[in-house]
């Protein structure tokens, strides 16, 4: 049978009639490849932070972590095949570029047109832009740790991505969002991502309230990593994920997109030197694995704004300061008594605010043109003489927080409200573990778990005597110590 592909493509709808026509001549294969394979690292990204938000969790509530990050994975996908890419990159939007129309509604004539990054087709870019959604999403259930219920988890997630997300992406990443008109440069994500699910997971903690401490009567609930491997799995997964969050964030396969991955690098591996050595000297004189960790998610976060804007050398700064500046944040939990217990707030919500600024100082054009023919010309930052661009950041830094803040307080404040939408697990569930009292599957072999039954006879001599489900730290029959070092005192249930 013979083809006959003699249409021309029509750069709108699905691009053209796939049957005469071949829409694959308006892009170029390399920039596809790319893009696609970025896609891929992206996803291994969600899993990443399940197996790190597990491995800093105790082990009672382990598992849950890593059925978020699942989770997230399938509300999120269909969220952004519902509606989700259509409320973002329509080719055209609302309210002067507030929110994207339902153009794409269900994915229709998501195809072979060029989408909002015009070097590859609609259909490559969504599956490409909806793992970022999945990213921001399973960052900001963080907030939830150790004391949220999964179903109410669930319904919050998929109104939250769509009523707080999709509007702060839109602005940020459309070509005609109100932010991208105004000029605030955002590189993958330093906005719609971190700085939007730092501040959403703050307020999903303060909503939720602190987590039950029997022995911290006040302050903020400190607790042990159950396993620090899993948390150097999860960095491991994130750092190699973040070369197709960054690089593939370029649109295509420039020199530019080499530049950006070469700078997360390097951010990544100077604000894990940087955390560590800070808590060389505030903890103890010990080289934390938990603390290099730490750092190197906070360089990557610091990064994302300005990857594909800034020198080399400046990421080395932007490394410096953002592992500086996070280390510090972290304390910020316990001055506004917030139980942030997986530090997202800290992490994303101040790291992406302080890349957001730095990029604002040190982007430069010339960075920007190694885009070649697909460059899209930006005036520069502070060593461009441009002043005026810290004050856009400012701006949509400003912008974002308000917004998250605002929408998902109203959001979780009304479903609370709701019975079957409770958000908080009742005291007596959360002490069983939210693994034994929602899932009713557990990370590790659970040999001793006492779970109550009913006694089905008043003759006690044989009934089983209760044992430690879980003690402070999340270790079975031990005693251990918090993250001060002080010692801790068993609870046995």
């Amino acid at each position: 049978m013979s083809v006959n592909l003699t249409g021309i493509p029509t750069g709108t709808g699905t691009g053209g009639d796939s049957l005469t026509t071949d829409l694959n001549t308006q892009f170029q294969a390399a920039d596809m490849v790319w893009i696609a394979t970025s896609a891929a690292l992206v996803w291994i990204m969600v899993p990443g932070i399940g197996l790190l938000y597990s491995g800093l969790s105790r082990k009672k509530h382990a598992l849950s972590l890593l059925w978020a990050s699942i989770m997230t994975v399938s509300v999120v996908s269909f969220q952004w095949f519902w509606w989700g890419y259509s409320l973002v990159f329509s080719h055209n939007t609302r309210g002067n570029g507030f929110i994207g129309t339902l153009q794409f509604f269900g994915f229709k004539d998501v195809l072979g047109a060029p989408s909002s990054v015009s070097s590859v087709p609609d259909i490559l870019f969504a599956f490409f832009q909806g793992m970022f959604a999945m990213v921001t999403g399973i960052l900001m259930v963080g907030g939830a740790c150790e004391r949220a219920r999964l179903f109410p988890m669930m319904v919050f997630l998929f109104l939250w991505i769509t009523i707080v997300y999709c509007p702060i992406a839109c602005w940020t990443w459309n070509a005609e969002g109100w932010l991208a008109t105004l000029g605030a440069l955002d590189y993958a994500g330093g906005g719609p991502v971190h700085i939007c699910s730092g501040h959403g997971a703050l307020i999903y903690a303060l909503i939720l309230g602190k987590r039950n401490d029997p022995i911290a009567k006040s302050g903020t609930p400190k607790y042990k990593p159950h396993s620090v491997t899993s948390v150097v799995l999860g960095t491991v997964f994130l750092w190699f994920g973040w070369f197709g969050f960054n690089g593939g964030s370029a649109g295509n396969s420039t020199i530019r997109a080499w530049y950006s991955c070469v700078s997360t690098n390097l951010a990544a591996s100077c604000a894990g030197l940087t955390w560590m050595f800070i808590d060389y000297f505030r903890f103890g004189r010990k080289w934390t694995t938990v603390g290099l960790c730490s750092g190197a998610i906070a360089g990557l976060v610091g990064i994302t704004p300005a990857a594909g804007f800034v020198p080399i050398w400046a990421s080395v700064i932007i490394g410096i300061v953002t592992g500086a500046g996070c280390n510090f944040a972290v304390d910020l939990k316990n001055l506004l008594r917030i139980d942030d217990g997986l530090d997202v707030y800290a992490l994303h919500g101040v790291g992406g605010a302080i890349g957001s600024v730095l990029t604002g100082i040190f982007a430069a054009d010339y960075v920007n043109a190694t885009a070649g023919n697909e460059m899209a010309p930006i005036e520069g930052g502070w060593i461009n003489h441009h002043w005026k661009q810290v004050g856009y950041q400012l701006a949509a830094i400003c912008s974002v927080i308000a917004w998250t803040c605002v929408v998902t307080s109203i959001l979780l404040l009304v479903m609370d409200r709701i019975p079957f939408l409770r958000l908080r697990l009742r005291p007596e569930e959360e002490e069983m573990g939210t693994d034994g009292a929602q899932i009713g599957e557990f990370t590790y072999a659970e040999e001793e778990m006492y779970i109550p039954e009913p006694i089905r006879s008043h003759n006690t001599a044989n009934v089983p005597q209760p044992t430690a489900i879980d003690d402070h730290i999340g270790e079975n029959n031990t005693d251990s110590t918090d993250l001060t070092g002080h010692p801790t005192e068993k609870v046995v249930v």
